[in-house]
């Protein structure tokens, strides 16, 4: 026999897992709302929110927050009480799509918990450090601009402190050593689904047996529905949890969620109407036309995870298919046109690309992608094979003599001793030193690369002129969502499923654009213009 269902009437106050939840512009009135004293300790926490947070980027820095319906909603609810007049939930989850206030409404629980009991014990938690900081700094930013807040908290850097109460707020990560003897009255997870594995996770839940409010908040967006094992992830089984609680098919009381989802994983990602469901704050502060811009020039399915909320398997294709073949081929480029270069070599048995990219002389004309050279590892070749460096040198030198060469974008590791030969010969104007690791350069190049595929602002080279390589080193690519944006991984370290020429692809482009964009000047190394 399966479990019984939760009753809508076990809990006071509105339905525990309404049909429609609520979204919008409409501004939270408490007095409307539907809560009362009686069915929720979340008004005081909506009255703080609203009395101290403030905006922390944007124009209206420093404002004031004005607390949404859905979100006022869902601190009540969060925080509702049972028919004793006890905390009714120990464990919440939000799931819900990116720029859509998490941080925010994350920072007002970690504020509301540090004034809920006598020595409390507040943490912000999340994969790594710097996630963990996020929810915490947004705090920090609201007790140093309120006087208030100011006069009886102390911020430090990793540590806010209420003497009065005794109550602490740090942000802990799950990349640091977890400390013994934790006793957390309230968490805010943030980002579950980027959660390495469930040390954290069970460590925050099972370390509040002693606390009167204990309660645990995860607000997360979608994620990959497996772990680097290929097992279900952390996320993906608490978003199942969630799934089952609000059928009926698990009865727990103390379990609320909600979640903000798109009902169709397979609909159009580009229709508007298809992102409202996982988006409540849309048309709002999360404006449409953005969506609509964003949607262009992201990986479709990175959009799909993190502005739909739909799961993904794992490692998904960059480009969509067919998108690469669209394009208009054009033969490599005559002698003595301006281009950039980009060379991602390697060492042994890795694959090593040498890629051209015309640099367009107004906004009618589009770069023109060529290869110069890919070097890769034959299906016959001995163990012991490696690239051809001399070989490779000769390439880049002849390169480097046909072409008026404005730029030679090198990827450092492997190569530099070679690397330091080339700025010599060629000078450090134009060989300027391109490192793919760092990814506030790369996602940005990723991106801008993606849009100008998908816009027809490129044109290909012809299979017969290794354009058959390069796209397939560009079918390889799979999307990693990181703090910086997306960037082009191979599906596992361990693959022998090239991407070298796709890599050098996105940096010949992003510099020939960059050099359009900016005609008058040499730059630094790392890229700026310089004086």
């Amino acid at each position: 026999m399966p479990p019984r269902r939760s009753s809508r009437s076990e809990l006071p106050g509105p339905p525990r897992f309404p049909d429609e939840l609520p979204r919008g512009k409409k501004l939270w009135r408490p007095a409307g709302s539907g809560w009362t004293e009686e069915t929720t300790d979340g008004l005081d926490a909506c009255e703080l929110m609203a009395a101290t947070l403030r905006l922390t980027k944007g124009p209206n820095r420093g404002e004031l927050v004005r607390l949404r319906h859905w979100q006022g909603d869902l601190v009540c609810d969060a925080l509702r009480l049972d028919h004793d007049g006890n905390r009714a939930y120990q464990c919440y989850e939000v799931w819900v799509a990116r720029k859509n206030s998490k941080s925010l409404i994350g920072s007002g629980f970690a504020l509301d918990g540090l004034f809920d009991e006598p020595g409390a014990e507040v943490y912000s938690a999340a994969g790594d450090k710097d996630q963990a900081k996020i929810v915490f700094n947004e705090v920090r930013t609201a007790v140093e601009l309120d006087p208030d807040l100011s006069a009886i908290l102390r911020c430090f850097r990793d540590v806010i402190e209420y003497p009065a109460l005794g109550s602490i707020y740090r942000a802990l990560s799950s990349d640091a050593p977890l400390k013994e003897g934790l006793n957390p009255s309230r968490v805010i997870f943030d980002e579950l689904h980027v959660q390495p594995d469930d040390e954290l996770w069970n460590v925050m839940n099972q370390g509040s047996d002693t606390r009167q409010h204990p309660l645990v908040i995860s607000l997360s967006t979608f994620g990959k529905m497996h772990d680097r094992h290929g097992a279900p992830s952390l996320g993906y089984r608490q978003y199942e949890r969630c799934k089952r609680v609000i059928a009926g098919e698990e009865h727990d009381p103390t379990f609320g969620c909600r979640i903000y989802e798109t009902p169709d994983p397979d609909c159009d990602h580009r229709d508007p109407k298809n992102w409202d469901p996982a988006n409540p704050a849309l048309g709002d502060f999360l404006h449409t036309k953005n969506m609509a811009a964003t949607c262009r020039r992201t990986p479709e399915a990175d959009f799909r995870t993190k502005r739909m909320n739909i799961w993904t398997a794992g490692g998904e294709t960059w480009l969509p298919h067919g998108a690469w073949a669209d394009l208009k081929t054009k033969p490599a480029p005559g002698l003595d046109t301006r281009v950039v270069l980009a060379f991602d070599g390697s060492y042994g048995d890795d694959s090593t690309a040498l890629i051209g990219c015309t640099i367009p002389s107004d906004e009618k004309h589009h770069p023109i992608l060529w290869v110069e050279g890919i070097w890769e590892r034959p299906p016959d070749a001995p163990d012991d094979w490696r690239v051809p460096r001399s070989e490779i040198r000769a390439a880049v030198h002849a390169a480097m003599a046909r072409y008026d060469v404005v730029e030679l974008a090198p990827d450092p590791p492997k190569w530099e001793t070679d690397i330091e030969d080339w700025e010599d010969q060629y000078g450090e104007e134009v060989v300027v030193r391109f490192p793919t690791w760092v990814r506030k350069r790369m996602a940005p190049a990723c991106n801008r690369f993606y849009s100008a595929v998908l816009e027809h602002h490129l044109h290909r080279p012809a299979d017969a002129d290794g354009g058959d390589q390069l796209a397939r080193h560009l079918g390889n690519c799979v999307t990693k969502t990181t703090p910086e944006g997306v960037v082009i991984v191979k599906s596992a370290k361990s693959s022998p499923r090239k991407i070298d020429a796709a890599v050098a692809a996105v940096v010949a482009h992003e510099r020939a654009c960059w050099h359009a964009a900016n005609p008058s000047g040499p730059t630094n190394l790392d890229g700026s213009l310089m004086a």
